[in-house]
This record gives C-alpha cells, sequence and structure tokens, in this order.
C-alpha cells in the first residue's frame, strides 16, 4: 500500500506541477486534461484543457492533482506538506524556491530539534514545511 497526497487546485495545476519540477527537481510522471477523459463533453468548455490527473514524483515521494471546478474547489487548510531533508544547504534551497510569489509562515531557522525548519504557503496555496533535524 502506498500512501500520498492528493492536491487540488483552482485552475493552475499545470502550472503548479511545472513549478514543482523546477522547484523540487522532479518530475511530472502523468497528466491529462478534462478533454482527454470520458467527461469531455460534461466539462464546460472553458474547462476541457484543464486537468482532470496528474502525478509528481521525487525519489519515493509522490502526489497527485487536479483542477477541482471552480464551484468544488476549497482552499487548502488543515494540512502541510513536510520534506525531511538531512542537508541544510538543499533545505534552504528547496525552501527559498518554494516561497517564490508565496507567504512565509516561519522563516526557515535553525529551531531547538532541527538544523533548518520553515514553514510557507507557497504561490498556489498548498501549505509546506521544509525540516532537517538536527544529527542524533
Amino acid at each position: 500500500m502506498q500512501l500520498y497526497p492528493h492536491l487540488a487546485f483552482d485552475g493552475q495545476c499545470e502550472a503548479a506541477f511545472k513549478f514543482y519540477e523546477e522547484c523540487l527537481h522532479g518530475r511530472t510522471t502523468f497528466m491529462m486534461t478534462y478533454e482527454n477523459t470520458p467527461m469531455d463533453l460534461q466539462t464546460p468548455a472553458d474547462w476541457r484543457k484543464k486537468i482532470s490527473h496528474a502525478t509528481f514524483a521525487l525519489a519515493n515521494f509522490m502526489f497527485s492533482g487536479s483542477d477541482a471546478s471552480p464551484e468544488q474547489y476549497q482552499k487548502p487548510q488543515g494540512f502541510a506538506l513536510q520534506f525531511n531533508l538531512s542537508d541544510p544547504v538543499e533545505a534552504e534551497r528547496i525552501f527559498k524556491a518554494l516561497a517564490e510569489n508565496g507567504t512565509v509562515q516561519m522563516p526557515l531557522q535553525e529551531t531547538f530539534w532541527a538544523l533548518r525548519f520553515g514553514v510557507l504557503v507557497d504561490q498556489f496555496g498548498i501549505p509546506w514545511m521544509v525540516n532537517c533535524e538536527k544529527p542524533a
């Protein structure tokens, strides 16, 4: 069994996945628009080129995403995607990249448990935590 998050976007899924490829150095392994599904004719014409399903992979980490219709979209809340890293330089790179045009809620900094820890919401509304724990 595998457990991975599914992210809902308000029409920006394709742009978000391209952004994540740049920031995280992972890759989009699958992307399909509504016009290429059996739901094509039930989808409003202005929504057919939006993403019905996409999958992102980075090593063993995966998540999927899609564009939720405007009447079904809800702003993400109550969760965050967390990166656990061992390299503080890589933690800083990822945090800085994800924070571009987003909102930093806690700057990346040393804490009592971590060499680096920070919290942000990216430009697409997705919450992230970057954690680089201190060696045991």
